[in-house]
């Protein structure tokens, strides 16, 4: 049996709303936008939203075409800054890949723009521990679609995704699969789950549900 983990990537993995917060003011002072600054309480506000809602509230009031293109802006700038800076790291998160890693094979889907994914990986040198990531921004498939395609391509007969918001557990309600809410991130969970009250807990955790 092809056990895996599949993690989110906001409030799970990491916490980079701060730097994408600077990445998209940045972008937008090139772009000589006159827009309000955006903050990280603005951020954290739209985390685990699709890339075109988060544009709509962002850029809430000017027509699609312009909210678009001041997403790609912001975007394309965020993978860059994120790749040279980074985000603040959960506790432990590197030592218990290692841990995981032993037992299980680990991947990531989130409801990202292409690259963010790939800037994560590469800032921390964290590749190596994972198989397979999808996301939103590469085929414009939510989460639920993308995490039962990552799945099936890489055949698992066993799957818990682990992520913080209630679009995460419905998405993995939707793909079919089991749910792990990491209580430390952003969100509550209208469902009992299991809860993992800290990332280096995960395989104890995993231990108590015989997975």
């Amino acid at each position: 049996m092809k056990k895996g983990l599949i993690f989110d990537m906001d409030g799970t993995l990491w916490d980079s709303s701060d730097n994408v917060a600077k990445a998209w003011n940045e972008a937008l002072v090139k772009d000589g936008k006159d827009w309000k600054e955006i903050t990280k309480a603005d951020i954290m506000a739209v985390m685990g939203k699709t890339m075109d809602a988060i544009a709509d509230i962002i850029f809430e009031g000017l027509d699609k075409d312009e909210r678009m293109r001041l997403l790609d802006l912001c975007c394309n700038n965020e993978n860059i800054y994120l790749e040279k800076h980074g985000g603040e790291l959960y506790p432990d998160l590197e030592d218990t890949f290692i841990r995981l890693k032993e037992k299980y094979n680990l991947y990531i889907v989130s409801n990202c723009q292409a690259g963010y994914i790939e800037a994560f990986l590469t800032y921390y040198g964290f590749e190596k521990y994972f198989d397979d990531i999808e996301c939103y921004g590469n085929n414009l498939k939510p989460k639920g679609q993308n995490i039962r395609l990552l799945a099936e391509r890489n055949n698992l007969d066993k799957v818990y995704y682990v992520g913080d918001i209630q679009g995460d557990y419905d998405a993995t309600m939707e793909a079919g699969y089991d749910f792990i809410h990491a209580t430390y991130g952003f969100g509550q969970i209208n469902a009992e789950v299991p809860e993992l009250e800290a990332f280096n807990k995960l395989p104890e955790l995993l231990d108590e549900l015989n997975f």
